[in-house]
């Protein structure tokens, strides 16, 4: 998608619009300096590098990046807590980790550069999305151990701008701060979007003349097309997507920027190569993959060459905002959230852009997995707009089945479509779960 811009802000003009050799230049110093460090500093990634005959000086290119190993997530569980950090624990100022569903929680960790860095990637991004000093920023990522509410604070902070860090939940309130403060900017999940859009429209408020919002940064859950729009209408403003990842850093690893063509990686900072998730072979400019990144300049626990599990590919095409930053495209899914239902990849996005088709259905949906008869059934749950589902059962039975044959065309299986009442699907004040698979259940 490319939109005609609505502003041409840079935050860091030298840096982000570096000629590509200089850029190449840099991520080459950066890249040899990261690996001689993390030889004498990490005993783990010493230890890694010796079992595959690898010493720094091996490393004379970026092309020479392919000589080392991955780094998957199991190796940050498996050293949980400490071990993969390259700086003593005096110098870690901060401690971030996910939740912890599935075993041990991910830890990341920063020395105080560490978040001046992560300040300046989130400057650069709110600035990409139009934020300037002016502005007033509502934070509703969740603060805390999650590293979105916090990066994006210390984003919005660095611009100048006035923040108002809300956190998620308590609708009602999050309705009459957007409305009382007079917020131009809205930072969350963009299914909390949708969630403060739906919570608007059941207190009465008339968003277009009651808020002031322009724009919004969303992200750390993916998100279609279809969404955006979905979005974009209710809160009349510019949706902007931003990605990160709490192991790598946080949020403003990569940002849109008003052309809205693909998000810009901070490839000063991280250095991204795409592969085959099968083989771990590279891939060329334009192939879909798995996204991997190498962080280029973080002290307290750099990652080289990690498998983000994400799925897309890369742009290098100059872009037309003027920044030199190579761009990839909204994320396909990942390898690890992707279901195989009777033989066929299916990714939850594939199936949201199917729904989002459709103005009769809220952008609610659960996706229910189970084995029937030692077979893979699949079910969309999805939530009806009221004035639809007042229509009654003879309506929604044979809408369902129209949802169904479009959702056939998209994935070539066939799935049960099930519309239920508006408000009955749980929402979620971060991101959201879509998935329940209870195949495993079964086993």
């Amino acid at each position: 998608m490319s939109k005609k811009p609505s502003h041409n802000l840079i935050w860091d003009r030298s840096a982000e619009c570096m000629s590509l050799s200089e850029r190449k230049e840099l991520q080459l110093n950066r890249l040899r300096d990261l690996i001689e460090r993390v030889y004498v500093q990490s005993p783990f990634y010493r230890k890694l590098y010796t079992e595959h005959q690898i010493k720094p000086q091996n490393i004379r290119s970026l092309e020479d990046l392919q000589q080392l190993p991955f780094t998957v997530k199991s190796d940050l569980r498996d050293n949980y807590p400490f071990e993969l950090f390259c700086t003593p624990l005096k110098e870690v100022v901060r401690l971030h980790c996910s939740s912890g569903t599935t075993g041990k929680p991910v830890v990341s960790a920063f020395t105080k550069n560490d978040l001046d860095m992560w300040s300046e990637m989130m400057a650069r991004s709110f600035t990409s999305a139009g934020t300037t000093n002016r502005d007033v920023v509502h934070v509703s990522y969740g603060y805390g151990l999650f590293t979105g509410g916090l990066g994006a604070d210390m984003g919005s902070l660095r611009v100048g701008a006035s923040t108002v860090p809300v956190s998620g939940g308590l609708n009602n309130r999050q309705i009459m701060l957007l409305e009382d403060f007079g917020a131009t900017v809205l930072a969350c999940t963009p299914s909390y979007a949708l969630v403060i859009a739906e919570a608007a429209a059941q207190l009465g408020v008339d968003i277009p003349s009651r808020f002031r919002l322009r724009t919004g940064i969303f992200g750390a859950e993916p998100w279609t097309e279809e969404m955006r729009a979905e979005i974009e209408e209710k809160l009349n403003l510019e949706a902007y997507d931003i990605f990160g990842m709490g192991e790598i850093m946080g949020p403003g690893v990569a940002v849109e920027c008003p052309y809205h063509n693909g998000m810009h990686i901070q490839d000063d900072y991280f250095l991204p190569e795409i592969i085959d998730p099968d083989t771990g072979e590279l891939l060329g400019p334009g192939e879909q993959g798995e996204l991997v990144l190498t962080t280029l300049t973080k002290e307290a626990m750099p990652l080289i060459r990690y498998r983000t599990r994400d799925i897309t590919r890369l742009e290098y095409e100059p872009c037309p905002c003027g920044r030199t930053s190579v761009r990839f495209h909204k994320l396909a899914g990942r390898t690890d959230d992707m279901l195989i239902i009777r033989g066929v990849n299916v990714f939850p996005s594939q199936i949201e852009g199917v729904l989002l088709r459709f103005e009769e259905l809220e952008p609610q949906y659960l996706l229910m997995v189970e084995r029937v008869n030692n077979l893979d059934r699949l079910e969309v749950l999805v939530e009806a707009k009221d004035e639809f589902y007042n229509l009654g059962e003879e309506a929604i039975e044979a809408f369902s089945n129209k949802v169904k044959h479009e959702l056939h065309q998209m994935l070539y299986i066939s799935t049960k479509v099930t519309i239920v009442p508006p408000r009955t699907i749980q929402r979620s004040e971060g991101k959201a779960k879509r998935i329940i698979d209870k195949r495993k259940e079964s086993i």
